[in-house]
């Protein structure tokens, strides 16, 4: 019995000077740690789940060692936290600190992530602390050194923090596998002595699979056969918190709304009552879903309100490490009245005193807003207050579908990642770099898996023949043959240089080259993409760290700038700056659409001269429908149609049904698209009608016609690009002198169109086809919108102009051909012409 142990009482007594007492889903936790038995934490943000693990690993130590817990020290690694974010590692390094020191322990927590020190990682691998705080890159560095084995001998408790980030990411492959050695090496270590065991913990907020969320983190552990019947050789556990967080979500109504929205436009505008929101509490955050759009804002805040200079930050992944860790610390000893962010802070703000969220724009996910909500009012008990601010009126309606998402708990779920062969050719290259490896010992591990379960005999030797003689292809070359077969059976790497370049690329996060942006006069900015920096002419003058900067030279693969007082300035865009919609948020806005007119929520309400006019231009169309619009204008012929399924699914459904209506009669198209719907513009009549349409929306021959109506092989081809930096074939350069972007992406065509020609059954180059189909196609949520328009009704409408809903899309068509000042004029004009 948990209550009878030494290691409870004194966490029960400590509570209590504390005046707290535990949840009943933290005391549960504890039992099953007790128990050596491993699982999934499942609570709402604010709620303890970080002291439902370390709490029970803090037991399990004081059981073990009931009259010398507080005098035993060096008592090697205990706890492996692993987490997704850096920011998130400091402050829970912080609250573990502060629960030793009230205890009275000589336990030492540790921080390993890009951020430390080499004199720190020295003393940690002299010295290990009890408790280490890392990121799924920082573990795999580990497992590349020398005696790593001895490092995880004393190990007790993994514990993988936001799973539901990490899974369904190459990242949470990472986990995966790092679990599998160590989960492998402990029971090595069973076989030979009584080592302890081991037990494994996922902590996760919001996720709609919790079930599959445990049994991927967990399936070293667990014998699964895919049919929900797991074999247990533990009794794996998902702790589930019956607590709900109340959350108080308000969405901030425009005085006018527009009959004809545009996406982005009318955030500014609203600036004013940000500004109010931001006055009217102690700490606000205010999340941007771009980086470039959050300089903006920062601006654009500073100029309403200049006497917020100083009290106000901006916080993104782009900006220099330095000024990113003083704002966390100011957000946390309440120094800043408010920080404007993007994700960069999803998940780094624990125990920190926020009062407030802005969300500026769509979420884009019921699972982000719930996790963006969850910072502020961040301790049991309190409300979180979050502010939907929409970037333009249409957006209100997804105010309206979040908030009935969220009264019937509709969360996305995170798909785990198969067979990705790229982070399994890195992570035979970092064992054979650090111990080394026996291929048959590593098979069987990396077999437990979740990712690789249906790894074949013939994938497996086909990656270790890439990684011994660079595969079919590239057996003439000898930077492609790294890993030698000593005589004993394992696989080293012994050249230095190979193993130097390999360290230094260890992760799965494959961004744009990035360049620093440095003053002349000495001091980091920050880091910008080099395609950016390669459009500045010298006097140019953009926006970076909410500084306005004037483009001096380029020397030694640094951006050198100076102030500038210019009131204009670029504002960068970096990539992946455009999330789709979620399929649940989606399915809860075409919900939402059958009482637009009727409906009593605020945001519907104050929608209704939009909706009045949509419907006598054209139809509202309900959940059961797809509304079509063949309207006619000086441009030419125009099909809007509206699945609301997200730009990745309707861009990949417009090419389909140009090519489709191309069998028809020789036609072509230029395409646009947003996250509500898409458009087919021609400058002859599209030959869409009652007759065809369901034909031309079917499943039938889908693959085969995704194939044909989209440069699929050259989708493969950049795809491949990442897929090949991941799997070492591609070097991006040393820190300081990395690749120019145009280079990576020459050598890695090269290297695909040599596979492609002489090994075409590759497996990296058969990864990069399916990632376009998953992920870029989205090619199962586009097959399930087509099986859902089948059974739907298919409304027709010829309307004699541009509609409230086919605005916004009409206005992305034109973003390609014009500057932002010229398009804002144009859109204007189009805007007053409309209305009258």
């Amino acid at each position: 019995m948990l209550e009878k142990t030494p290691g409870y009482k004194v966490i029960k007594t400590w509570l209590a000077s504390k005046k707290m007492k535990p949840f009943e889903f933290q005391v549960q936790a504890w039992q099953e740690i007790q128990a050596g038995n491993s699982g999934l934490v499942n609570a709402p943000t604010g709620f303890g789940k970080t002291f439902s693990v370390f709490l029970g690993a803090i037991i399990n130590f004081i059981n073990q060692n009931p009259k010398s817990y507080k005098t035993k020290k060096k008592n090697g690694l205990q706890l492996l936290w692993v987490t997704p974010l850096r920011a998130l590692g400091k402050d829970i390094a912080r609250a573990m600190e502060e629960v030793i020191e009230e205890l009275g322990m000589n336990w030492q927590i540790g921080i390993r992530n890009g951020d430390t020190d080499v004199n720190e990682r020295q003393k940690q691998k002299r010295n290990m602390p009890e408790a280490l705080i890392i990121t799924p890159e920082s573990l795999h560095l580990l497992l590349g050194q020398k005696d790593y084995p001895g490092t995880f001998s004393t190990l007790q408790i993994i514990a993988v923090d936001e799973w539901h980030e990490l899974l369904g990411s190459k990242r949470g492959v990472q986990v995966e596998l790092a679990v599998s050695r160590i989960v492998g090496l402990r029971q090595k270590l069973a076989e030979q002595s009584t080592a302890l065991p081991l037990s494994l913990w996922g902590i996760s907020a919001t996720i709609g699979n919790l079930e599959q969320a445990r049994d991927v983190l967990l399936a070293p552990l667990i014998t699964s056969d895919r049919s929900n019947t797991i074999t247990p050789l533990l009794s794996p556990v998902i702790v589930k918190a019956n607590l709900r967080k109340d959350i108080a979500i308000e969405s901030v109504i425009p005085e006018e709304i527009e009959k004809f929205p545009w996406a982005g436009h009318l955030g500014l505008n609203l600036a004013q009552q940000a500004v109010d929101i931001i006055r009217a509490n102690n700490t606000t955050l205010v999340f941007i879903n771009t980086r470039g759009m959050s300089e903006r804002w920062y601006q654009k805040i500073l100029e309403i309100a200049p006497d917020l200079a100083g009290a106000i930050a901006l916080h993104h992944g782009s900006i220099e490490q330095e000024i990113r860790l003083w704002v966390e610390e100011a957000l946390h000893t309440t120094k800043l009245k408010a920080v404007v962010c993007t994700a960069s802070l999803d998940l780094g703000v624990d125990f920190r005193p926020v009062e407030t969220v802005i969300q500026v724009g769509s979420p884009k996910g019921v699972a982000r807003f719930l996790q963006r909500a969850g910072r502020s009012g961040h301790q049991p008990g309190k409300v979180s207050k979050i502010y939907f601010l929409p970037t333009h009126s249409l957006e209100l309606v997804e105010a309206a579908a979040l908030k009935q998402a969220m009264d019937e708990n509709i969360i996305e779920s995170r798909e785990p990642r198969m067979l990705c062969f790229d982070v399994l050719i890195q992570y035979l290259c970092t064992l054979a770099v650090g111990e080394g490896f026996k291929p048959d010992d590593i098979f069987e591990e990396v077999k437990r898996t979740y990712c690789y379960a249906d790894i074949t005999d013939a994938e497996w030797q086909q990656v270790l023949h890439t990684i011994v003689n660079g595969g079919d292809a590239l057996l003439q070359y000898d930077e492609y043959k790294k890993v030698e077969v000593g005589e004993d059976g394992v696989y080293r790497i012994k050249n230095r240089r190979i193993a130097m370049r390999h360290r230094m690329h260890i992760g799965t996060i494959v961004s744009s080259p990035m360049m620093k942006v440095k003053f002349i006069s000495g001091g980091y900015v920050g880091v910008i993409e080099e395609t950016f920096i390669s459009r500045l002419e010298p006097g140019n003058v953009f926006t970076l760290a909410g500084r306005n900067l004037e483009f001096v030279m380029v020397k030694e693969m640094t951006a050198l700038v100076r102030k500038s007082n210019a009131s204009k300035a670029i504002v960068p865009s970096w990539d992946g700056g455009r999330m789709p919609l979620s399929s649940n948020l989606g399915m809860m806005l075409r919900r939402k659409f059958n009482s637009a007119l009727t409906s009593s929520d605020v945001e519907l309400k104050a929608l209704k001269p939009l909706f009045d006019l949509q419907q006598k231009l054209s139809h509202v169309p309900k959940e059961n429908e797809l509304l079509i619009e063949q309207i006619e204008t000086k441009e030419g012929y125009h099909l809007f149609v509206y699945p609301f399924e997200g730009r990745l699914v309707h861009e990949a459904m417009a090419a389909i049904l140009a090519y489709r209506v191309s069998r028809i009669t020789p036609i072509t198209f230029s395409i646009a698209m947003n996250d509500y719907g898409f458009e087919l513009l021609s400058d002859q009549p599209i030959p869409v009608d009652d007759v065809n349409v369901y034909e031309l929306f079917s499943t039938d021959n889908l693959f085969a016609d995704i194939q044909r109506s989209v440069n699929s092989t050259e989708m493969a081809r950049r795809k491949f690009r990442d897929i090949g930096v991941i799997g070492g074939l591609i070097f991006t350069g040393y820190p300081g002198e990395q690749k120019k972007a145009r280079h990576l992406q020459s050598s890695a065509s090269l290297i695909f169109n040599v596979f492609t020609e002489y090994d075409n059954k590759n497996l990296l180059l058969r990864q990069s086809y399916n990632e376009v189909m998953e992920q870029q196609m989205e090619e199962m949520r586009l097959r399930n919108m087509l099986e859902r328009i089948q059974k739907s009704n298919i409304i027709l409408k010829w309307p004699t102009q541009l509609t409230p809903f086919c605005f916004p899309v009409k206005v992305d068509s034109m973003r390609e051909n014009m500057s932002s000042e010229k398009l804002e004029d144009r859109i204007k004009k189009m805007q007053a012409q409309l209305e009258k």
